[in-house]
């Protein structure tokens, strides 16, 4: 295996990989809930590498990795609940 994806480097290759499908996805003119879920996948995949090594959270007490963790998890699901199910809640509200 190269050594490069052996040390702290590897993370910032997947961040730079990561940014690239995003802006992909979303270049291609990709619209609809399958795309908006890939691009939120894709933000919570980078944002969990953040935490554990930028962070520096990889050999943290379990605590503070769930506590953190558990966080970007329930806003990434929120998140994704909004994008899915806003548009229809908001179908009967009227606008000012």
């Amino acid at each position: 295996m190269p050594a490069i994806l052996l040390n702290p480097h590897r993370t910032w290759l997947i961040l730079i990989i990561a940014t690239a499908a995003t802006f992909w996805v979303r270049a291609d003119g990709l619209v609809g809930i399958t795309a908006g879920a890939a691009t939120l996948a894709i933000a919570a995949i980078k944002g969990r590498l953040v935490i554990l090594d930028f962070m520096e959270l990889r050999h943290a007490p379990n605590p503070w990795r769930s506590v953190i963790s558990g966080w970007l998890m329930l806003v990434t699901v929120l998140l994704m609940v909004v994008y899915a199910f806003g548009p229809s809640l908001l179908a009967g509200v009227d606008k000012p």
